[in-house]
């Protein structure tokens, strides 16, 4: 593990307010995030492996200053329902909180999604802080004010759009992350490069060992980068009316393998590489890449220990779950697909014998 320091700052505009994110490690997280906490009452959201690493520091610096309480959930993909909701808003009424709170979301994406759901809702509306401990939430979830929970029959189909009034991204974290984990977070790092920059594709090609071996400095450039594609998205199309949805490249082959295999027994980002794949081949057999292409961003995921091939779905069931995907318009579904390497649109352009072909993992 390399210990070169890395600090930065980007800013998100949107039409809601705009808000700092900031890259850096070894900080301490409550004196980064007080001066973004507008009232008195703090509760501090986490799960029951984050809380043991990361809980108490933070509590005690904002205990000084602020009135803090603190809800634990259960960690786990499974989890991401009503009943953790309910758990937060037991504790905010229990402790009579009210619209002045701020509630800090102390974990991965489960717990970043949950915790600006419960501030979207409770009272109509309170301030959120996320401090994403995951490499997936840093790059992704943290950003942007997408929020909610899933549902049975489907992945995060219950929700709002809710800012954070800040992002701290501490690169330290990840030195606690499982190596699964690791994985699952630089598939949407390559997501990235595969939509909007192919020379970012090349750098992560030579850089994901480094990045695998916890060097923090080239983890925060990475970092950066991905916050900054997703930041200008953001700033264009805040909830998702067009281009942001292009950031949902593999997620609607992914969401499928999600809600068919269970939530967590496959990672959100292990579903994502392979719903990349998917999707890279129905972009080739519509003549947007060539075959190299499709075996290129196979090895990139491959050498990030990720899987390249789906779990085994009858047809009809995975077409029955896409059905229930938030890009279906008019009952028609809608897929992010490739036009090149770097490059992504949002098309209805293939048959549905083609959709058909690639929902057989064989032809991945």
């Amino acid at each position: 593990m390399v210990s070169s320091l890395f600090n930065d700052t980007l800013l998100v505009n949107t039409q809601s307010h705009d808000y700092p994110i900031i890259i850096t490690q070894n900080s301490d997280m409550g004196a980064q995030i007080a001066p973004y906490i507008r009232g008195k009452q703090v509760l501090i959201v986490t799960n029951d492996t984050v809380a043991p690493l990361y809980l108490e520091p933070l509590q005690t610096t904002l205990s000084h200053d602020f009135d803090v309480a603190v809800c634990v959930l259960p960690d786990g993909e499974q989890y991401k329902n009503q009943d953790s909701i309910n758990q937060i808003y037991d504790v905010l009424m229990t402790h009579h909180f009210n619209r002045d709170v701020t509630l800090v979301a102390l974990g991965g994406g489960v717990v970043g999604d949950m915790t600006g759901f419960a501030a979207a809702s409770f009272m109509r509306g309170v301030d959120f802080i996320q401090i994403p401990t995951t490499l997936l939430s840093q790059v992704d979830s943290s950003v942007g004010g997408k929020t909610g929970i899933n549902h049975p029959k489907g992945k995060n189909m219950i929700g709002a759009f809710w800012q954070p009034r800040m992002v701290l991204a501490d690169m330290s974290t990840l030195t606690t992350l499982p190596a699964r984990e690791l994985s699952a977070g630089l598939a949407e790092v390559i997501k990235y490069a595969l939509i909007m920059d192919a020379d970012f594709l090349t750098w992560l090609e030579e850089k994901l060992p480094a990045m695998m071996a916890l060097d923090l400095a080239v983890l925060g450039e990475a970092v950066k980068r991905c916050c900054s594609y997703k930041a200008k998205v953001v700033a264009q199309d805040e909830r998702e009316a067009g281009q942001r949805a292009l950031l949902n490249f593999g997620h609607t082959f992914g969401h499928v393998i999600e809600t068919h295999e269970g939530y967590g027994n496959w990672l959100h980002g292990e579903a994502v590489a392979a719903g990349m794949v998917q999707a890279a081949v129905l972009s080739e057999m519509l003549g947007w890449l060539n075959q190299s292409d499709v075996i290129r961003i196979k090895n990139v995921l491959a050498q990030a220990n990720l899987p390249t091939t789906p779990p085994l779905i009858a047809t009809e069931t995975a077409l029955g779950l896409m059905g229930h995907d938030k890009k279906v318009k008019r009952g028609q579904i809608r897929l992010i697909l490739l036009k090149s390497l770097g490059e992504a649109v949002l098309t209805t352009e293939f048959a549905t014998e083609q959709l058909r072909d690639v929902l057989t993992p064989a032809t991945c």
